[in-house]
C-alpha cells in the first residue's frame, strides 16, 4: 500500500496551519521560510523507514507497510522532529522540528545570490531550503559525516531541482573552499565553537548552531575575521556532534550565598525556561528536567560526567530530594540559583557569546560584562 497525494498533503496542511495558529511563522524579511517549505515538503526528503519511540525501543515504521503512520511521523507536532536513522538503539540523524528550521533560518538572515556552508546535512531538507533561498546566483555546499546519509540526501536533493554541493567529511574543522562564505549553518550542538567556523565566514558574515542542549546562537564574524559575537535567538534541542570529545564539565559553584537560597522560590522559577537556560550556562554537565508543575512537580537531576542523578518532589510543605546523590547535585544547583539571581534573573534572550581567538565566552546583557559563571 502507497500514500497517496491527499494523505501527504492533508498531512502538511495541519502541520502548515499548525505553525499558524500558533504565530511560528517567520515574518517580515524572513517570510521566505514559509514559501519554500510549501514546494519542498517534508515527506520528499524521508525515508522509506522512520522511528517511532514506543516507551521502551525505538520501533521502525515502514511507508509502504503503515502509510498513515508514516506520514503522521513525517509531518508531526510543529515542535516535534522525525528521527530518520537509529545505530545501536540510539537516533543518530532526524528531520529537525519545523519550529526550530523555520526559527533558525530566520536567525541566518541569508540573501539571494549569497554563498552559505551548512555542517550536517542529514536528510537533505534544510539544504533544499537554503538553496531555494540562494538562488541561482548563490551557493550552498552541505557537509555530511556519515557517507550513507550524504549519498541519500545528494539523491533527495537531484530529485527537488536544489543546487547543493554534498560533501562527505568532518565539518568541524571548516570546509576547504568555498570561502570565506556569507553565511554557515550548523545542525548539530556544539559545546565550544571551532575556530575554523568563524574562519570560514567573511567579516560581517553570520554563522547559526545549536549550543548544548537549549538553544541556538546566531553570531557575526568582526573585521578581523577571527572573532564572532552575537546573542541566543531561541530554543533547541538537536544531536550533538559525533565526534565531540566528551560532555562539557561544570565549573566549580559559585561561592557564597546558598544559606540565602529560598528553595521554594528555587522551585518555582525552576517551572519556567529562563533559570534552566542560566543552569545550563553555569553548569553545563548536569541535566535538569522538570515534570509538571506546583505541588506535584519533580525536577530530574542527571550529571553527564559522572553518571550520578536525583529526583528532586515538591509536596505542599516541603522539598523531598530522593537518592543518596540527590543533596550534592541540589546544592550545585542552588549555587546556580543564587548566582543567577545576583545577575538580575536573566531571561534567556540576555545571553550572548563571543568566540575568539583567546576562547568562548557566555555573557549575560552586554558582551563586555565577562563571562556569565565566573
Amino acid at each position: 500500500m502507497t500514500i497517496g497525494d491527499d494523505l501527504l498533503r492533508a498531512a502538511q496542511d495541519r502541520l502548515t496551519a499548525a505553525m499558524e495558529s500558533r504565530g511560528l511563522w517567520p515574518e517580515e524579511d524572513s517570510a521566505w521560510v514559509r514559501d519554500a517549505m510549501a514546494p519542498l515538503p517534508r515527506h520528499c526528503f524521508a525515508p522509506d523507514v522512520v522511528w517511532e519511540w514506543d516507551g521502551w525501543t525505538w520501533v521502525a515504521v515502514d511507508r509502504e507497510c503503515e502509510p498513515g503512520r508514516w506520514a503522521a511521523l513525517v509531518y508531526p507536532e510543529p515542535q516535534d522532529s522525525t528521527v530518520t536513522q537509529v545505530t545501536d538503539g540510539l537516533p543518530t540523524s532526524s528531520l529537525s522540528c519545523t519550529q526550530v528550521v523555520a526559527d533558525m533560518l530566520d536567525s541566518l538572515m541569508l540573501e539571494p545570490g549569497q554563498s552559505v556552508v551548512e555542517l550536517g546535512t542529514g536528510s537533505g531538507w534544510n539544504a533544499a531550503l537554503l538553496a531555494h533561498r540562494a538562488g541561482p546566483g548563490g551557493r550552498v555546499v552541505s557537509v555530511e559525516t556519515d557517507a550513507g546519509l550524504a549519498r541519500s540526501a545528494a539523491e533527495r536533493l537531484a530529485a527537488a531541482g536544489a543546487r547543493v554541493e554534498v560533501r562527505t567529511g568532518d565539518g568541524t574543522a571548516g570546509v576547504g573552499g568555498p570561502g570565506p562564505v556569507d553565511r554557515l549553518v550548523a545542525t548539530y550542538a556544539v559545546e565550544t565553537v571551532p575556530g575554523a567556523w568563524i574562519e570560514q565566514v567573511q567579516p560581517g558574515g553570520r554563522l547559526v548552531f545549536p549550543w548544548g542542549r537549549l538553544g541556538h546562537y546566531a553570531l557575526t564574524v568582526a573585521e578581523d575575521g577571527k572573532t564572532a559575537t552575537g546573542w541566543l535567538q531561541g530554543l533547541a534541542t538537536f544531536m550533538g556532534d559525533r565526534h565531540a570529545n566528551g560532555a562539557a564539565t561544570s565549573p566549580a559553584p559559585a561561592p557564597g550565598g546558598e544559606a540565602a537560597v529560598d528553595d521554594g522560590a528555587m522551585f518555582e522559577d525552576l517551572t519556567g525556561g529562563h533559570l534552566l537556560f542560566a543552569l545550563r550556562v553555569s553548569h553545563p554537565s548536569i541535566i535538569v528536567s522538570v515534570e509538571g508543575s506546583g505541588a506535584r512537580a519533580r525536577v530530574r537531576l542527571q550529571e553527564e560526567t559522572s553518571g550520578r542523578s536525583a529526583l528532586v518532589e515538591r509536596t505542599d510543605d516541603e522539598l523531598v530530594t530522593i537518592s543518596g546523590e540527590g543533596q550534592e547535585l541540589w546544592a550545585a544547583l542552588r549555587a546556580g540559583y543564587q548566582l543567577w539571581r545576583e545577575h538580575r534573573k536573566p531571561e534567556q534572550w540576555d545571553f550572548g557569546m563571543t568566540v575568539s581567538p583567546a576562547g568562548q565566552t557566555v555573557w549575560v546583557h552586554a558582551p563586555g560584562s565577562g563571562p556569565y559563571a565566573g
